[in-house]
């Protein structure tokens, strides 16, 4: 056998495709899904999952986030300043209309710890309202998204990460966490995934 054609390592082989850092999320999300029951309404299909590059690595600033694609109670439209409004609508490969994007900013996230990491994604699984219309879900009061209390939120989202924990979930669901961007990429060689614009509003004519 010609030296120079020797077959690649499994770590050699990882390195060339890297790691799709959208689908290991899709998939922690799904297992989240399955094990928690109070998330049981979500349906991952219609949620598309994004990655955004942050400008600089500081801790601060945003880590992710949860884009609705209908306003309050569902509605395909709202009315802003006597205007009706509306938003584009996104639609997968298989036509599959999402109501929800869930966007990481990297390299932030992934700098994080394990354990916040994990309450970052679950935070945001919880602002998917439970109807599952494409609305988040909304507390009563002025600070709809996240209750009177913050701190209540906060510790609603880690009793849902013990639940998670408590099911004793597979290795393999979490592993990518536990690694910096630093440590994935020198890894894999490099983090990629998918990347969805943040939707537009757009005027509609009047009847």
């Amino acid at each position: 056998m010609d030296p120079a054609r020797q077959p690649l390592s499994a770590s050699e082989q990882r390195r060339l495709i890297g790691l799709d850092f959208t689908l290991h999320m899709r998939r922690l999300c799904d297992d989240m899904i399955a094990r928690v029951d109070l998330l049981r309404h979500i349906d991952m299909d219609r949620v598309a999952i994004s990655f955004s590059q942050t400008r600089r690595a500081s801790d601060h600033g945003m880590y992710a986030s949860l884009t609705p694609m209908r306003f309050a109670g569902g509605r395909t439209h709202t009315v802003r300043r006597g205007r009706k409004w509306a938003v584009q609508r996104l639609i997968d490969s298989d036509g599959r209309e999402m109501l929800y994007i869930l966007t990481f900013y990297l390299p932030r996230f992934l700098d994080l710890t394990f354990r916040e990491k994990l309450a970052t994604v679950m935070h945001e699984l919880w602002h998917i309202g439970p109807r599952f219309d494409g609305d988040v879900r909304r507390f009563g009061g002025r600070f709809f998204a996240h209750g009177s209390s913050q701190a209540e939120y906060d510790a609603q989202v880690d009793r849902l990460v013990a639940q998670w924990l408590a099911t004793e979930p597979s290795e393999s669901a979490c592993e990518f966490l536990r690694l910096s961007f630093r440590e994935l990429t020198a890894r894999h060689g490099r983090v990629f995934g998918c990347r969805v614009p943040k939707p537009k509003l757009f005027p509609l004519r009047s009847a």
